[in-house]
């Protein structure tokens, strides 16, 4: 018998002794093989970022200076090219290959009333939403053509009476949005000061008298008027904010004993008293003066005077700096939970105007609401919310999702973001537990991306790469974790969309990501913190058209982590 006869007969003898071994045991290990195999080809997902984008986030420069790291810039923004600075606006008749201006605040608007243009220049007709969310039941639509005329009404009546130093001391709202474009639009220097009306009379009175406001557009009965006149001589005009139903009292009587002619009226009276001369047109703009600009207070007291190039610098960087597929685009919904005084928050509203993107807006922004109140009444695909309301948020989540078969499903989601990059999937196990989750908006499930800052010297609520894991698991979203400082107009470093990475635990805060495309950074030696061949520590620096000056240190001290991304030390 040959070689071939033999292995033959071989097979065919262990076929029959395996056929005839064969159980219900043998069957069900067979089953579970192939169903745990058709599982893993089935559910298998690619990354949502290659793992060397990862790796490496930020691109060093070739050469650095004595003293001083390399220079760390975005990918989206290499060494070689200019950072980017401005919104490439066409205007009618250019070139659509010739570079378009930077623009300015002007343009966010007129781009937010008649929607973008294509590449051939001609209007898309994609127009986005302006929301007043008055409660949960109450969601008030205003119209594009209504708010220009408030925008040319108000500038006019400033203008008019003498003002050119407007102090905004409101909560968000549509009113605040309007005097911000009415100071770009009458060239009039904003004022942004923070919107806190337990604050005291003394504090007040100093934001006005730093920023030498001459008008001041409030909520009523947030500012104490008879008493901020005595402290500050220099006020002319205060337009009161009033709200529907405290319409029927008069708020134009100025209290005796103040002394100095003061105008005061309320923001209807405003706009009945210029109502027939109104037009829903946009001012005719000129390009060749110097644009006013935009003064803000941080909450340290601070005052920080943002050119209109910075506040676009950083609005481009937002428009830049994250995947083309993930970008604000006209089907999203985006609430600022954080106050607009803050520029973080107010640079990520106005790119949502600038994308065409529908924008809500209530009053809830001041100090910490509950995330799940300050989103009722409406869907947000899109909120930036401060550190505090997250972390709250993320304290009594898991003070509810505290049993050790969630504990089991939390497991196998984090590993899901972690080891194969992507954000989990819901599953039979982990809506038992939907209920128990944050309720964001009226849809839950709607909310894809959540924007949150650090800002420099306040350190009330850092946010940890574990507990930034968690909140993605719980509210179902992407995170985006800003660095934010005084002297940057928008972040200056912020996390990527798609890293879903965790630490060992024992970092304070997460890292922070690399630069957006309209900062640099670079880190200079301090005391015993020295950049060598083989780390980058010091102090931070950040440089670009984003950053007032040009220039300028943050006054914290950080290091470049083997990955390229910023950390806090």
């Amino acid at each position: 018998m040959g070689a071939s006869d033999n292995f033959l007969a071989k097979l065919d003898q262990t076929v029959t002794d395996v056929i005839g071994q064969w159980d219900i045991y043998t069957t069900l290990i067979l089953l579970a093989c192939v169903t745990l195999f058709a599982y893993n080809v089935l559910t298998s997902r690619d990354p949502d970022a290659h793992p060397m984008l990862l790796a490496r986030q930020a691109q060093a420069s070739l050469v650095r200076q004595s003293g001083e790291s390399a220079v760390f810039r975005s990918h989206s923004a290499p060494h070689g090219i200019p950072l980017n600075s401005g919104l490439n606006v066409k205007d009618p008749g250019d070139s659509k290959w010739a570079r378009g201006r930077d623009g300015d605040l002007r343009d966010v608007w007129h781009t937010a009333r008649f929607g973008r243009v294509d590449r051939d220049g001609k209007e898309t007709g994609e127009v986005g939403k302006l929301l007043t969310v008055l409660g949960s039941e109450k969601v008030i639509e205003h119209n594009h053509s209504e708010i220009t005329r408030d925008i040319n009404l108000i500038g006019q009546h400033i203008k008019q009476n003498g003002g050119s130093r407007v102090a905004i001391y409101l909560p968000n709202s549509v009113e605040f949005l309007t005097t911000l474009f009415a100071c770009a639009y009458y060239d009039l220097t904003a004022i942004l000061v923070q919107y806190n009306p337990s604050q005291t009379i003394e504090e007040l009175a100093s934001f006005l008298k730093k920023s030498n406001a001459d008008t001041v557009v409030a909520a009523v009965g947030s500012f104490p008027f008879d008493a901020m006149i005595k402290k500050h001589s220099a006020l002319k005009q205060l337009i009161w904010v009033v709200e529907e139903g405290s319409k029927h009292l008069d708020w134009n009587e100025v209290p005796r004993g103040t002394g100095g002619p003061v105008n005061v009226l309320t923001w209807q009276d405003v706009l009945q008293e210029l109502l027939e001369v109104a037009v829903t047109e946009l001012p005719a703009t000129d390009r060749s003066t110097e644009l006013k600009k935009v003064l803000a207070f941080w909450p340290s007291g601070e005052l920080v005077e943002y050119t209109q190039q910075n506040l676009i610098a950083g609005i481009a960087s937002q428009l830049t700096s994250i995947p083309t597929i993930q970008r604000i685009t006209p089907a999203d919904l985006f609430l600022p939970v954080d106050s607009l005084t803050t520029i973080h928050p107010l640079v990520l509203t106005l790119a949502a105007l600038y994308s065409n993107a529908s924008v809500a807006l209530n009053s809830t922004a001041f100090g910490s609401p509950n995330l799940t109140l300050a989103t009722q009444g409406i869907a947000p695909t899109i909120v930036v919310v401060s550190p505090a309301i997250l972390l709250n948020t993320h304290l009594e989540t898991v003070d509810k999702l505290n049993s050790s078969l969630y504990r089991a499903v939390h497991w196998f989601q984090t590993r899901s973001m972690v080891q194969q990059g992507v954000m989990p999937l819901s599953s039979i196990f982990s809506r038992f537990y939907d209920s128990k989750r944050p309720t964001i908006g009226t849809m839950p499930g709607k909310l894809r991306l959540v924007y949150t800052s650090a800002q420099v010297g306040e350190e009330k609520a850092p946010l940890s790469a574990e507990v930034l894991s968690d909140l993605r698991i719980f509210l179902g979203a992407r995170t985006i974790y800003a660095l934010t400082a005084p002297k940057v107009a928008g972040p200056v470093t912020q996390t990527s969309l798609y890293d879903y990475r965790v630490g060992d635990g024992s970092e304070k805060y997460s890292h922070f990501g690399a630069p957006v495309t309209s900062v640099e950074i670079l880190l200079k030696d301090s005391g015993k913190l020295k950049t060598t061949d083989t780390e980058s520590a010091g102090e931070i620096v950040a440089r670009g058209p984003a950053v007032v000056g040009g220039e300028a240190a943050l006054g914290i001290t950080g290091k470049m982590n083997i990955d390229h991304t910023l950390g806090l030390l």
